[in-house]
């Protein structure tokens, strides 16, 4: 007895026959069905793709997010702070303490690290460590679509960072009013601002000769001491100053003081503080779409 009369009626053929007899336009037709939902969700299978892709290294984020907030504003609230504070009194420091200060600025900070992080190698592994952005793109999925999807996985990942951070915030007495949790909205704005240049730019790498550790070391760490930071930007030297005036994390970091403890400053100011990073996301935004199209269309 053969293996089909031994299953009888219940057995499933190894394909079915009707489909195999379409003719190509029906064949066609059905493909255009099927890559309707690729097409119009798109974007959102790219983000579901690299947010499973970050559980090979979700203890570091886990430890990081919760540990860095600790850590900083531990260092700087006990540490730095008392030694402020003792000096100029608990509301010296520009009528508030160095800790609600130096705060904002730290959570804007954690925003930029991880931007930078998942803006970079990430980025580059799409297209030659892991070349999944052309196997994407062989499907229904356009160039745009995947860079819409990266920065929505990015954004996934700097909100709950910057909650968490927050929370730890307000266990330390950081946060004076109850505006400062728009603080995290402003560090993700911050974050996905700088995000977005930085993959304008390593879309186009083809070989990695050290650019990314560039990067982060000519980019954002001289942006985190420069930014006003740790105090108020004009207490640098003029000729110092203009670093402050572009970096996103600046604009980023006063609007959260202003959020957080009603830090004074004309209001043309605080909507530059907005404008500022919107318009750094839509210029990396459509500068990234454009190189990745172009890339994936070679």
């Amino acid at each position: 007895m053969s293996i089909g009369q031994r299953s009888g009626a219940a057995a499933t053929p190894a394909f079915d026959a009707s489909a195999s007899a379409t003719t190509p336009a029906e064949a066609k037709e059905l493909a255009m069905v099927g890559g309707v939902k690729p097409r119009r969700y798109g974007s959102w299978y790219v983000a579901e793709h690299r947010i499973r892709s970050m559980r090979s290294y979700l203890q570091t984020i886990v430890a990081t997010s919760i540990g860095n907030p600790l850590v900083y504003l531990f260092a700087l609230g006990v540490g730095l702070a008392s030694l402020i504070d003792t000096n100029l009194g608990p509301t010296g420091f520009n009528g508030i303490s160095y800790l609600a200060f130096v705060a904002p600025a730290l959570l804007c900070t954690a925003a930029v690290t991880v931007a930078a992080e998942e803006s970079t190698y990430p980025m580059m592994m799409g297209f030659k460590w892991n070349p999944i952005f052309y196997g994407m793109n062989a499907a229904p999925i356009t160039g745009n679509q995947i860079v819409n999807g990266m920065v929505i996985s990015i954004l996934a990942r700097i909100i709950p960072t910057c909650a968490i951070y927050f929370v730890v915030m307000l266990l330390f007495g950081a946060v004076a009013s109850p505006w400062g949790a728009l603080g995290i909205l402003v560090a993700s704005l911050t974050g996905i601002s700088v995000g977005l240049v930085i993959m304008s730019y390593t879309s186009r790498i083809e070989e990695d000769k050290g650019q990314m550790a560039m990067i982060m070391r000519f980019g954002i760490t001289p942006m985190f001491l420069f930014s006003g930071t740790f105090f108020s930007l004009g207490q640098m030297p003029i000729y110092l100053q203009w670093i402050g005036w572009i970096s996103p994390l600046w604009h980023g970091t006063e609007l959260g003081r202003v959020l957080s403890y009603g830090a004074s400053e004309p209001t043309w100011l605080t909507v530059l503080h907005i404008a500022y990073p919107l318009a750094l996301c839509w210029f990396g935004w459509k500068a990234t779409q454009r190189v990745v199209t172009r890339r994936l269309n070679k």
